[in-house]
């Protein structure tokens, strides 16, 4: 793994707010460098923020290039937010090893942080699936969020009942015949909710989204534009 460069980073020198680099990045982390991969809207598609998206379980294969995460960074994309995606502590380049999510917390708020001093005054969108989406959520209270997107919160591998629920606006995804994480769990955890997000079921879609990776972007895209025509 290459040191991370202090010059280099997702937006050097003088560049503007609404410019964006695609690129390999390194950002600093509790446990060591945390290996990042950003990307960027379409050329020509105003920057409306700035988002990061969490991966699923390091000690099942979750990675930054897990499927479901590669489409939620391409989903923000589409709504003119630039994206960084990372591994974990422990996971490929990334320095340190698992902590049961408290680590991975730590992960997160060092990324955020950097996000934030790298894009200052842009707006702040956080994502995760999966074990991901149970790490965005321990954190999402701690930072300015604009919105929070979870998707297959795995409320049957770890304790949701100590979590708070965002103060921004939050869209939680579930495939109705997950083979992971129980729809029915999640539902269930969601109703009991002060502040119910608001909640896109997919029938007939597992916990990995074979197939239908388009669909879950479109629900996002159309759900989101939607809210933000109402707001």
């Amino acid at each position: 793994m290459r040191a991370v460069e202090p010059g280099h980073h997702w937006y050097d020198g003088d560049e503007s707010v609404t410019s964006c680099v695609g690129e390999s990045v390194w950002i600093p982390g509790p446990a060591g460098a945390l290996e990042g991969v950003t990307a960027c809207p379409a050329e020509g598609v105003p920057i409306h923020g700035v988002g990061v998206v969490c991966h699923p379980h390091p000690l099942y294969g979750g990675t930054l290039n897990n499927k479901v995460v590669d489409y939620l960074s391409r989903t923000l994309n589409t709504l003119g937010v630039a994206t960084v995606r990372f591994n974990f502590r422990g996971v490929e380049g990334s320095a340190g090893a698992y902590a049961n999510g408290d680590g991975e917390a730590d992960d997160l708020r060092a990324v955020l942080t950097w996000t934030q001093r790298l894009r200052p005054g842009q707006p702040l969108w956080l994502a995760g699936f999966s074990f991901g989406a149970y790490v965005a959520l321990k954190v999402a209270r701690e930072f300015p969020l604009v919105r929070l997107i979870t998707v297959a919160p795995p409320v049957n591998f770890f304790d949701f009942s100590t979590l708070t629920p965002p103060d921004c606006p939050w869209i939680v995804v579930q495939g109705e015949a997950d083979e992971i994480v129980p729809a029915e769990a999640v539902f269930e955890w969601l109703a009991g909710q002060d502040a119910a997000p608001d909640i896109i079921r997919m029938p007939g879609i597992g916990h990995f989204f074979h197939g239908q990776l388009n669909q879950l972007r479109d629900r996002l895209v159309d759900r989101i534009r939607a809210a933000d025509t109402v707001s």
